[in-house]
């Protein structure tokens, strides 16, 4: 492998972000690269190899995507990088700048953005997000022009650019991560069903606490993540089947498996939105290296993938998920088979050991440049 000096970029991701850090630049430090992240932060460092030059947490969406972006371009091009790579769309005029600038430039894109838009409503009305997400579809063109390569996280996403320069590298389980996690010492009166993620309507959360108010005393549900909002956490608060929840907070990777391991059930059921009914999480593989049980959205897309190594019920429907829930809290046996499918299928398909193979194909090839 040529070994280059590597530059990756966000303003939106958090220093620890599962992708960002712990798979693709520590795997990139591993190979010998020198890797620098240019991203928010208190401080600059060097973590496990990688040098950290920090951005300033910036008041609001706005500053940062102008502000940020201009001293994360400033900071990009003192590093005099071999290859330049970015995760962020609010990015895209910095990369078509430092491409203008005869950089390689690499575009990890990690949602379908054009239709992440239409779901976000801090935008405002509709009209005014179909018009955001009209842009966001110009700046993905101008990226097909510009940049030497484009990452996309999910099969779906790579279908929706449809462009040559596209390689797909999912967000699969990192076995070695996964396995290292301690074991932990927690309280555990009950059968445990776990959510780790974003805490948000459009995640299902709602009829999810509603489900285990149908459960009752047999399980609690442990929700790991941060809250959208202090409105819909309290929303949540209020329902009967909250009683039932512990709500654990947010986490780094490394701890958020070790309370996996812990667990008995995992859940993945997403609100039929459109960005989800052919995303590809990360989380359904992480849940099954931990070899535990998952009960996900009946999407087609997601029963094409992962067939029968989990249950399926209706992500709007709090009964189904309540009784694909007792299904396994009364089968001890099912949770055990579904667990050891679960595994093995991120072991011979979806592993980041595997995954990680194309993104050092990736690097070769923009050596060859």
């Amino acid at each position: 492998m040529n070994l280059m000096k590597i530059c990756q970029i966000s303003t939106v991701h958090p220093l620890n972000d599962n992708r960002v850090f712990h798979k693709e630049c520590r795997t990139l430090v591993r190979a010998g690269h020198n890797v620098t992240l240019i991203i928010t932060h208190d401080r600059n460092e060097k973590l496990e190899g990688i040098n950290i030059v920090a951005l300033k947490k910036r008041k609001n969406r706005l500053s940062r995507m102008v502000l940020g972006t201009f001293e994360a371009l400033c900071y990009a091009l003192k590093e005099k990088a071999d290859v330049y790579h970015f995760h962020d769309p609010e990015l895209i005029p910095a990369g078509i700048l430092l491409k203008l600038a005869g950089k390689k430039v690499v575009y990890d894109v990690h949602e379908n953005t054009s239709q992440q838009i239409l779901n976000k409503e801090w935008l405002g009305g509709i009209f005014t997000r179909r018009m955001a997400s009209c842009f966001a579809g110009f700046a993905e063109g101008l990226s097909k022009i510009f940049f030497d390569v484009i990452i996309a996280a999910r099969p779906d996403i790579a279908e929706h650019w449809n462009c040559s320069k596209v390689r797909v590298v999912i967000n699969a389980a990192a076995l070695e991560t996964i396995d290292k996690a301690p074991e932990i010492e927690i309280s555990k009166p009950r059968a445990v069903v776990i959510y780790a993620g974003g805490l948000t309507y459009i995640r299902g959360i709602k009829q999810l606490i509603e489900a285990m108010e149908i459960i009752g005393d047999k399980a609690q549900l442990w929700l790991i993540g941060k809250w959208e909002d202090e409105k819909f956490k309290a929303e949540c608060e209020k329902l009967p089947g909250f009683k039932h929840v512990k709500s654990l907070g947010y986490m780094i990777v490394g701890q958020v498996y070790s309370y996996m391991k812990k667990s008995d059930i995992a859940v993945v059921t997403f609100l039929p939105v459109p960005n989800h009914l052919t995303t590809l999480p990360n989380k359904p593989f992480e849940y099954m290296a931990c070899c535990l049980p998952v009960i996900m959205s009946d999407f087609e897309y997601w029963k094409k993938i992962f067939g029968e190594n989990v249950l399926y019920a209706n992500p709007k429907s709090s009964e189904q998920i309540a009784k694909q829930i007792e299904k396994l809290l009364n089968d001890k046996s099912l949770r055990q088979i579904l667990g050891q499918k679960g595994r093995k299928l991120v072991e011979e398909k979806y592993s980041w050991e595997a995954e990680s193979k194309k993104l050092f194909e990736i690097y070769n090839s923009l050596a060859k440049l």
